[in-house]
This record gives C-alpha cells, sequence and structure tokens, in this order.
C-alpha cells in the first residue's frame, strides 16, 4: 500500500503570521514526509481563498522539489479549465527536468470558488465542459504525440492523474488513466458500483492499468477524542464558509470553543467531524482497513489541516507509523 501526504498550503490566524508563511510551513512538511517515508507530496490549487496560500501548485513543487530529494512530489492538482493544456505540460515537464523521477501531474475540472474569482479566470458559467479533451491534449504533448514539442523535451515520463468527481471516472477509464478519489464521491449511495465501473471499462494507454487512490482528511492523537479537536479547525472553517461565502484561516481550538455557535453550526460541525479519520492509532488502523476492504484502493493520500503545527506534525509521523 503506498501512502502520500496531500497540504493544502494552509494559512492560520495568529500575531505576525503571513500567508508567505504558510508556503514554508508546506515546504516543511515536505521535508519530514520525505524523511517518515511518505511516497509523494501533492500540493493544492485554490484561487483567491484567504484560508489557503497555494495558487500555482507548480511553482511550490519547484520549492519543494529543491528542498527534497527522494520523494515523489506532484499536484493534487492542477485544475485543468483555468489552464492551457501546453502551458501545465511546459511547467511539469520543467519540473521534471529539475527533478528528474519524481513529478507527477495530477488534473482536475473545478472552477473558482466564487463568482469574482471565476470572472478574474476568465471562466463564464456557461462555457462548454472540454476537461476530457483537455486532459487528452495535455498527455499527447507530455507523450511527444503533440502537434507542438513541449520543452524542455526528453526529461522522462510525467505521470498523469485524473481527481475525480462525477464523470471523472468515466473520464479516466477511458483515457486509461490513474483516478484520485476523495469523500464526496465514496460518500454516494452508488460509490462502489462507480469504482467497480471504472475498473470495468479502463481502456489501458501503453500498458498502463486502474489505479484508483483514495484521498481522505486523517488526524492522529493520543485519544479519539483529541484527535477529534485537532480536526476541528479545518472543520470549522467550512462550517464558517457556509454561513460567510469566505473559507477563511485555521483558527485556535480554544478561540473556536469561545464562540458563540447555533444550533445548525453544531450540527455541522459534528457532521465534519464524523467525516474525517480521527483517532487514536488503533482507530484511524481499523478505519484505513474498512476503507481499503470497501474500494479496494491502491493508494491513500492523506491530508489534514489543523492550527497547531507541532501537533499536525506529530499526526503526520503517526500516520506513516501505522501504514509502512
Amino acid at each position: 500500500m503506498r501512502f502520500s501526504l496531500l497540504d493544502r498550503s494552509r494559512t492560520r490566524t495568529g500575531p505576525d503570521v503571513t500567508e508567505g508563511d504558510a508556503l514554508g510551513h508546506s515546504v516543511e512538511r515536505a521535508v519530514a514526509a520525505e524523511r517518515l517515508g511518505y511516497g509523494r507530496f501533492w500540493g493544492a490549487e485554490h484561487h483567491g481563498v484567504p484560508g489557503v496560500a497555494s495558487g500555482a501548485p507548480a511553482v511550490l513543487l519547484a520549492a519543494v522539489g529543491a528542498a527534497t530529494s527522494t520523494i515523489r512530489i506532484g499536484s493534487g492538482g492542477v485544475m485543468l479549465p483555468n489552464h492551457q493544456p501546453f502551458v501545465v505540460a511546459e511547467q511539469f515537464r520543467m519540473l521534471a527536468a529539475l527533478h528528474p523521477g519524481r513529478v507527477d501531474l495530477g488534473v482536475g475540472r473545478s472552477v473558482g470558488f466564487t463568482a469574482p474569482v471565476r470572472k478574474a479566470l476568465r471562466r463564464g458559467t456557461e462555457e462548454p465542459d472540454t476537461f476530457a479533451e483537455d486532459v487528452a491534449e495535455l498527455r499527447s504533448y507530455l507523450d511527444d504525440t503533440g502537434a507542438v514539442t513541449a520543452r524542455p523535451a526528453g526529461v522522462g515520463p510525467v505521470p498523469v492523474s485524473v481527481l475525480a468527481t462525477g464523470r471523472g471516472l468515466e473520464v479516466a477509464a477511458r483515457l486509461g488513466l490513474p483516478v484520485v478519489v476523495g469523500g464526496p464521491v465514496l460518500a454516494e449511495p452508488d460509490a462502489g458500483e462507480r469504482l467497480a465501473a471504472y475498473r470495468r471499462s479502463f481502456v489501458p494507454h501503453r500498458g498502463s492499468t486502474p489505479h484508483l487512490t483514495v484521498s481522505l482528511d486523517v488526524l492522529v492523537a493520543d485519544t479519539d477524542a483529541e484527535a477529534r479537536e485537532l480536526a476541528l479547525p479545518e472543520v470549522w472553517a467550512m462550517v464558517r464558509s457556509r454561513r460567510t461565502g469566505v473559507f477563511g484561516p485555521l483558527e485556535p481550538v480554544a478561540d473556536i470553543r469561545a464562540q458563540d455557535w447555533d444550533a445548525q453550526d453544531t450540527t455541522r460541525v459534528e457532521r465534519g467531524l464524523d467525516a474525517v479519520v480521527a483517532g487514536d492509532p488503533q482507530t484511524v488502523r481499523r478505519r484505513f482497513d474498512e476503507l481499503v476492504a470497501r474500494t479496494g484502493a491502491d493508494e491513500l493520500l492523506v491530508s489534514g489541516s489543523t492550527h497547531d503545527r507541532d501537533a499536525l506534525a506529530a499526526s503526520d509521523a503517526e500516520v506513516a507509523a501505522l501504514l509502512r
């Protein structure tokens, strides 16, 4: 079982804490992940979100690659509707030239979170869905089968994966690509059939085989209760965003508990915490085993965020120990 780490470059509240610090923290987390034995370190793409500092995964990955030496680095993911496929191919070929044999490219189809962001990205609500065609075009540049050669040439393969929601599983199967699925897909009543259909309808490309990566939020502490408290800042940011439309920085647990919650907040927080794989090592290992048995996952892409960076580092170490 391969295990990898997804970091969203989460910002945090606090005196003298900048959004730039979040990017430095991502690099530090990648260095630790390499030491702990994680197979990959992936960065995310979000635009105009106060709670996330990373809007350009390729730039972040260049810094991560320079600070590490063996761990694979990749994107979870580049949102292809926001970019020209040829430009993405150039960016990731450049990364592959700088860090040979270590670069992966995960692509998704999400666009901006709010209308102003979508406008800034030049993405209208009525534009056609060309995701499948864009992925195929992108791969042609990476395979040297496109009409134009993406430079630098001769850098070796850059594996592509599809971050799947909705029709993404069908696209990945048709193009013979690995797929990454997360909580929303797994929570659907027909999730098992969808995953089985991906494997059943998979069309190999240059000898490829189906590969399912399951992405999930994970936090480990000494007790289940402590782990759920660690998960609270991320869940609270999501709960508040549903009221305000703003996904904000992580706050300390004590500050969150001191705020006034209404019944709806409480219900949403509890549901959010239940969706996180949070607990002591035995609880988390049991949930991992259940998840793999249910999905047949080939790889786990674990993420997790909390305001306390020391507690997060300890959680990453505990997860690595469970999955070795």
